[in-house]
């Protein structure tokens, strides 16, 4: 009942401006290589597709046809990767961050080059085991992660100091996000649950604008000053992103639109076109009023979403979260 209790006060801290934009499909990923797709990049020419874990590190590098022109690949065994990003001069950078039942001493991040060449850094939390989905890079290569909990506050960590490879590189905890849940279908585990787990993040290519995405919806945040942290604190837009089987992947195109894509096989590439303008025009100078937390960080307190769905919904949408340890108990090998 106490777990119970949290997550529906939890599920009620939303913030968001809702936005009427509607993702459009741009094409379909026909390739059977790409089956788990998990993190997605631009850079203006090209789209970087990556399927979620597997034996070797591999990018797909994608025409806006969806059609695979080659592949990136190097040699190390990596975890359980979960996100991409893609710093200005070119390296992919991959979170190695996916822990479902929280067992993991360090995380990792493999930054690798059009080459193929790879470099590790591994990464360990102030607070214990988180999983992980979420990396954004900030317009100067520094990686901030934020975790995917059913319960309570998605948390936000970044490096304490300069990167150092293979590390262990300690992180501290700079925010954290509170979402509602919401009613859009979609995603593995249900409406409700779905709606609040963090699974992706993404930055625009100068840095100004920063995306958090769930299996069905797309939070977009103002970062006028590049400030990761200041951004996520901020009010966002909300952008829904309904009938994904299993959405994780979201990038910005150069063209300011925001691309979103999906788990299994034979399944769309849609974007959202005008996000950045979006963000920037309803939501950017709107700034929630961060509250202190007991270890010196900041977590955004905005008020009630109206409309939003009744106690009785948001008390079965946590009953549903019971459900999530067991779906989320798959895969992966027990040492990194």
């Amino acid at each position: 009942m106490r777990a119970l209790l949290g997550i529906t006060a939890a599920l009620l801290t939303l913030t968001a401006v809702p936005a009427s934009a509607d993702p459009v499909e741009r094409c379909r990923i026909a390739d059977k290589r790409i089956g788990e797709l998990s993190g997605l990049a631009a850079d203006g020419r090209n789209w970087y597709a990556m399927n979620d874990g597997g034996t070797r590190l591999t990018v797909y590098v994608l025409n806006k046809s969806c059609a695979v022109q080659r592949t990136i690949t190097n040699s190390t065994d990596p975890f359980d990767v979960e996100d991409l990003a893609r710093g200005a001069d070119g390296t992919l950078w991959l979170a190695d961050t996916g822990d479902n039942r929280k067992q993991r001493e360090t995380v990792a991040l493999h930054a690798l080059n059009p080459n193929g060449k790879s470099t590790l850094y591994r990464l360990t939390y102030p607070d214990g085991p988180h999983d992980v989905e979420a990396l954004l890079l900030d317009r100067n290569n520094v990686p901030y992660l934020v975790s995917k909990e059913p319960f309570g506050e998605a948390k936000v960590y970044r490096p304490a100091g300069k990167l150092s490879a293979p590390g262990p590189t300690p992180l501290e905890k700079v925010g954290a996000v509170s979402l509602r849940s919401t009613s859009t279908p979609g995603g593995p585990v249900g409406a409700g649950i779905g709606s609040i787990l963090v699974t992706g993040g993404a930055v625009n290519a100068d840095g100004t604008v920063v995306a958090l995405r769930t299996y069905t919806e797309a939070y977009l945040f103002s970062a006028p000053d590049g400030d990761i942290a200041a951004a996520l604190a901020r009010k966002p837009v909300r952008v829904s992103l309904p009938n994904e089987e299993q959405g994780e992947a979201i990038a910005f195109d150069s063209d300011g639109s925001l691309l979103s894509g999906t788990e299994g096989k034979n399944q769309p590439i849609r974007a959202v076109e005008g996000a950045v303008e979006l963000a920037r025009g309803q939501g950017g100078d709107q700034r929630t009023d961060p509250t202190p937390t007991s270890d010196g960080s900041s977590q955004a307190q905005p008020p009630a979403e109206t409309g939003s769905s009744s106690l009785g919904a948001f008390a079965v949408a946590g009953l549903l979260a019971l459900g999530v340890v067991l779906f989320f108990s798959r895969r992966k090998r027990n040492a990194s």
